[in-house]
């Protein structure tokens, strides 16, 4: 096991070199920072004396060494665009993506997963089929489309839901949460169903296929020849052995939700890290997008290696293959 999470860790910081080395070379290929600073009316004098400064006359990889040490503190400099430091920036936003994703996420499992179960053990029934015909629209329509419809619907001609913002917010320290609050609630109840969607129609597919399968295994066969009710058979046996690849799928699409909430956030004007990357995209702001793309992939490695370790938490097989191989 420790072997295992090791390996794991040697592979994460693997990837987070060459992820970094990708933000760092936003720098050097898209645009001028000097400029951006500067404006195009700066003096020679003043154009040399903010590279040494910034410490762009080093050599590549001494630049490269120094952005590295810098993003392991999660220092990325100031924002071209705001003139802010960017991790302020970014702790600023975090909560708020943080919160949008973990509601959306949980909506998808809660949701999902019974949808999943029902379809495969009702399979041909009425409302089967009505879950796979909504699970097709899910999945086949764009999210910003999905977000401006519901918009439409919940704002615009019912008048329930705000279509914008994110409400009053309880602030703890420098982490925000509109969680605690009523109109907190009120706010990221279309975001987060929109953003839920595709996940939800995802897991249920998946949930669907995988149970589906399980439920023709030798072993499910051999449980109905003992007697053992369809309870046990389905709860029991079925569910649980159809988790472990639903958790890999879990995981990633959390991932996924941190990451590719930009057209959400930009829909319902969330202000969170989505909207802050568009921002940086519109005006070049370097620092904010090479930070974007750093937070981003930590996540991924993160909720990676966290999805390995439940591997043995729910399937025995891969713990005894481990005890075997030491």
């Amino acid at each position: 096991m420790l072997a295992f999470v090791l390996r794991r860790l040697f592979q994460a910081v693997i990837v987070m070199t060459a992820v970094a080395f990708i933000a760092f070379m936003l720098f050097q290929y898209v645009g001028d920072p000097i400029v951006f600073l500067l404006g195009q009316d700066a003096k020679p004098d003043q154009i040399r004396q903010l590279r040494v400064d910034l410490g762009l006359d080093q050599p590549f990889f001494v630049q490269f060494w120094h952005f590295l040490v810098n993003a392991a503190q999660g220092e990325f400099g100031l924002s071209l665009r705001q003139g802010a430091k960017v991790s302020r920036l970014i702790g600023e936003r975090f909560p708020a993506t943080l919160e949008l994703a973990l509601v959306a996420g949980v909506l998808a499992v809660a949701i999902g997963i019974p949808m999943g179960v029902y379809a495969a053990l009702r399979r041909g029934t009425f409302m089967s089929q009505v879950f796979m015909t909504l699970s097709l629209l899910g999945v086949s329509l764009p999210t910003f489309l999905i977000g401006i419809l519901l918009i439409l619907l919940f704002t615009v001609v019912l008048g329930w839901f705000p279509s914008f913002g994110r409400g009053e917010v309880v602030r703890a320290g420098w982490w925000t949460s509109g969680l605690f609050t009523r109109d907190g609630w009120h706010h990221i109840v279309l975001p987060a169903i929109t953003l839920a969607i595709f996940q939800l129609t995802l897991i249920m597919r998946l949930v669907r296929a995988e149970m589906l399968e399980v439920l023709r295994s030798d072993y499910i066969k051999f449980g109905r020849a003992r007697g053992l009710t369809n309870r046990a058979i389905h709860f029991g046996h079925a569910l649980k052995n159809t988790l472990v690849p639903v958790i890999t799928i879990i995981g990633l699409q959390l991932g996924t939700l941190i990451a590719f909430s930009i057209i959400t956030e930009t829909v319902f004007q969330w202000p969170g890290m989505g909207l802050l990357f568009i921002q940086a995209v519109t005006f070049a702001d370097i620092p904010v997008m090479a930070a974007y793309l750093c937070l981003i992939a930590l996540i991924f490695v993160v909720i990676n290696l966290v999805v390995d370790l439940l591997y043995f938490a729910v399937d025995p097989r891969l713990r005894m293959g481990g005890a075997g191989g030491h």
